[in-house]
């Protein structure tokens, strides 16, 4: 409906200017959606927004506009209510030819955006050498949602994982590898990412304990900025197992296969030329021998500036430089209109700096939008950072794995309860899906910057705004499909779509806003609202479903419903496919 709202605005604007004159063209006619089924679909409230200019009163400019108005086309004739709202009621006639001309159509009648742009997501940065854990949970779902709603309206999208892979504890852990574990440095396949989280508490172990082995580690440091061949093989092998281990998780999420790992160490020859670039600029001040930029806005307790230290007293870099190589880079090179980093709420403040430093020094301009989504905490059941037994971060294999478990045992539970009988293969499939679904949707459909609860019980039911309810709304339109024998493919090709009952002009109202959601969520960064409007749909859905025959109705009902069921089935499985979420045929 994204067209049919644009060509509401022009025809708003258009009798605007009939009734008041060409000192108001360019207005622009704020449409919210009617609050209430009795005023219609649409309302306008331009009249309230004109009175004090017009010197008139809402309602009289109101009903002014709609004498001027000629919306016959598609709409039923505009009234006014209250104070002055100008309501809008779409023909029904023009809502079932807008769903049979999308019937057929795999993008929903969705159209691209124009112009594209060139967007880079931001996907999980772990540290290398380290198990990915909750933390990463958020970054991962929500960075690889955006980037398929981007793609899928047209962008052109980057998939970068900034991943942690170059500093100080590589000392500690390359000393280490050498030490415990020569045989590594022949190959990687002795070691699975198990035996590297213990190797690095072990290695974290030595390097507290022995002051000897601290300055093996500070000497591997050494080699390691100076290339030295062997150190460079070692810190090869542990980035490449992590890595590769990493690849599987992303794997089992269902994350894009299009992720980029572009590290802290692609940046190392670029940190030079950012601090050289940053003192010509006249942006650099020495301070107890570190060169730092004074920040705006930002003070300490003595109400004095606060620096950001873009090169060490000892003539090191740190990770504020190593993020405006980054930004100068994306800028520069990568050549984006967009950069999109959905990264935890603790670091709005970093960013904030070193966005403020990339804008003073040029890099980021008025036409660029570098933008932080700071995402909140997933919480336990006491409202604390989510934590394992032992105190730490959770893995995130483990968090994936106890999904699918619970999902296979509530399936089992519901199998025996109906009295059916399934192969071990559809069982570990539709556990699987549904388990890493309800962790990514239970995720999602939160508002991103807000914590919050994680709970099994809740993100596995059947009921409420959830994965498994979402997927049994589709799998409820392909039980129609098998028990009618139909195949929607080619059904009704040339059969009329009639909205005669209330549920039916419902559905059909709800089926056709997606491109307007999907504008929406492309502007703000917030998935939730998808999952918002894929919950509505699945209830009015049911609501339908329930409430009108579908395969005993007559015609031409029957073959109209079969089409809204289709309609609706694959306007979930779009959703959802935008989400990361692929759907069931049966459950």
């Amino acid at each position: 409906m994204k067209n049919t709202i644009a060509l509401l605005k022009t025809r708003l604007e258009a009798a605007l200017v009939a009734a008041f004159g060409k000192e108001l063209t360019g207005t622009d006619p704020i449409l919210v959606p009617a609050s209430n089924p009795k005023f219609g679909d649409y309302q306008a409230n331009v009249a309230m927004s004109l009175a004090k200019r017009l010197g008139q009163a809402p309602r009289a400019i109101a009903e002014q506009i709609v004498q001027n108005l000629d919306v016959a086309d598609f709409c039923e004739p505009p009234t006014v209510a209250g104070p002055g709202f100008i309501n809008f009621t779409f023909q029904t006639r023009y809502l079932e030819t807008q769903l049979k001309a999308i019937q057929a159509d795999p993008r929903l009648g969705i159209a691209p955006t124009e112009p594209p742009q060139r967007v880079i997501v931001d996907y999980p940065s772990p540290n290398i050498a380290k198990e990915m854990h909750v933390g990463h949970l958020r970054p991962s779902v929500n960075g690889d949602c955006l980037a398929r709603i981007l793609e899928f309206l047209g962008h052109e999208v980057l998939h970068l994982s900034h991943v942690g892979d170059w500093g100080t504890p590589f000392g500690m852990l390359i000393a280490y590898l050498e030490e415990a574990y020569p045989e590594a440095l022949a190959t990687s396949d002795s070691l699975d990412l198990g035996d590297l989280a213990s190797f690095y508490r072990s290695a974290k172990k030595r390097f507290d304990e022995d002051p000897a082995f601290q300055e093996a580690a500070r000497l591997a440091v050494v080699k390691l900025q100076a290339g030295d061949e062997e150190t460079i093989h070692a810190w090869t092998i542990v980035c490449g197992l992590s890595n590769r281990t990493n690849r599987k998780i992303y794997e089992l999420m269902g994350l894009s296969p299009k992720i980029q790992e572009r590290g802290e160490s692609f940046y190392n020859s670029m940190l030079p030329d950012v601090v050289e670039e940053l003192e010509r600029l006249g942006l650099l001040v020495e301070d107890s021998g570190a060169k730092c930029v004074f920040l705006e806005g930002f003070t300490n307790k003595e109400g004095k500036p606060l620096p950001l230290i873009v090169q060490k007293s000892g003539g090191g870099y740190n990770y504020a430089t190593t993020d405006l190589a980054a930004i100068r880079y994306r800028v520069n090179v990568d050549k984006v209109q967009r950069s999109i980093y959905p990264v935890g709420v603790e670091q709005t403040n970093h960013f904030m700096q070193v966005f403020q430093v990339a804008r003073r020094a040029g890099w980021l301009t008025d036409d660029l939008e570098f933008i932080h989504i700071p995402l909140g905490h997933i919480l336990g059941e006491d409202g604390k950072k989510l934590k394992s037994r032992s105190g730490e971060a959770p893995r995130m294999l483990d968090l994936l794995n106890d999904a699918i478990d619970h999902a296979r045992a509530d399936l089992e539970k519901r199998l025996q309860e109906e009295g059916r009988q399934e192969s071990q293969e559809f069982v570990d499939h539709v556990a699987r899906v549904v388990g890493i679904s309800a962790i990514k949707y239970a995720d999602l459909s939160q508002n991103p910057t807000s914590g919050y609860v994680f709970s099994f019980d809740r993100m596995l039911a059947l009921q409420g705004n959830t994965a498994p309810y979402m997927l049994y709304a589709y799998v409820r339109v392909q039980g129609i499909s098998r028990k009618g024998g139909i195949d929607f493919t080619t059904l009704g090709t040339d059969a009329p779509i009639g909205l005669q009952e209330e549920e039916e002009l419902t559905l059909a109202k709800h089926l056709l806003q997606l491109d307007e959601v999907l504008a929406i969520v492309e502007e703000n960064l917030y998935p939730n609202r998808l999952c918002e409007y894929l919950f509505e749909l699945s209830q009015k859905f049911n609501r339908f479903y329930d409430r009108l025959p579908i395969l005993q109705a007559a015609e031409p009902d029957r073959t109209s419903r079969l089409i809204l069921a289709h309609i609706t089935a694959e306007t979930i499985k779009l959703g959802l496919s935008l989400l990361g979420i692929p759907v069931l045929e049966r459950m």
